[in-house]
């Protein structure tokens, strides 16, 4: 099976054929979004707070990046797989961007590396292309940024930042970028940034106007309670069915109903008697 591929991206915008993008984290997970046919998968430095129980995106570091990049691009044949690029990964030096990046393709496996930012990251963006590493630019909502905007808000609300979206958008599609994701951005506004540009956009709460989508794997799943953004749809609820499953696992050792009799192995009469 052949992977999806940058030219298999652009082409899609090109036919008008929508995008599908999850993240993933782990073997198990990454072979099951693989095998549903979804194009894209991001090992996304949510793993932060989905898998590893931080506040936020800020404490995951390269080698967390790195070890789960490697499992998912295990459990993968036909999506392509992208790394994220964590914070302080691409901040200190183009230099440490373009070897950091270069780790998520040799030693990862991924296709791909996504970093956020704009106008400000073009000088970086273009030397990763540079290294022929390919780049998914990511602009409005940027999680790496929740300390300066205060909070997770929604970006481009009013003229200013609208515009600065836009010119990003822009400066990123002529950096070479082959998709640019869009979070946390008004409607109408993504509309206006996918229809400017060349490159497909995938939006995560930016509507349905942009050539693709992107959630979180365990968000969309109902994998656990809590708080779930607005822009989120559970395609299914699986926390109540896992702890239903886990508390009858639990009884049924208490109770000694399992193991039952078919769990179990035999062991030859004859070689038994001998033992005793």
């Amino acid at each position: 099976m052949t992977r999806v591929s940058t030219a298999n991206i652009r082409g899609k915008k090109l036919k008008n054929e929508k995008i599908s993008m999850l993240t993933a984290y782990d073997y198990s997970l990454a072979a099951m979004v693989d095998e549903a046919g979804i194009d894209m998968i991001l090992v996304g430095d949510s793993l932060g707070m989905v898998s590893l129980g931080y506040e936020n995106t800020l404490s995951v570091t390269m080698e967390d990046m790195i070890h789960h990049t490697k499992a998912v691009v295990r459990g993968t044949k036909h999506a392509m797989v992208v790394g994220d690029m964590p914070f302080m990964s691409y901040h200190v030096s183009i230099k440490e961007a373009v070897r950091n990046a270069g780790r998520f393709i040799q030693e990862g496996g991924a296709q791909a590396v996504k970093l956020e930012g704009g106008q400000e990251r073009i000088a970086t963006v273009k030397a990763i292309l540079d290294a022929q590493i390919p780049v998914v630019a990511h602009i409005g909502l940027t999680p790496q940024s929740v300390n300066q905007f205060g909070g997770f808000k929604v970006q481009g609300k009013d003229l200013e930042t609208a515009q600065k979206l836009i010119r990003d958008a822009k400066l990123l599609e002529e950096a070479g970028v082959f998709s640019i994701v869009l979070e946390g951005v008004p409607t109408q506004l993504a509309k206006r940034i996918t229809e400017e540009v060349s490159v497909p956009t995938i939006g995560i709460g930016a509507g349905h106007y942009c050539d693709g989508q992107v959630l979180v794997i365990n968000d969309m799943l109902g994998m656990f309670k809590g708080h779930i953004p607005k822009f989120v749809k559970k395609f299914t609820n699986l926390e109540p069915l896992i702890m239903a499953a886990l508390k009858d696992y639990k009884s049924e050792v208490e109770a000694g109903t399992f193991p039952g009799e078919e769990h179990g192995f035999t062991i030859n009469d004859d070689v038994l008697e001998k033992l005793y």
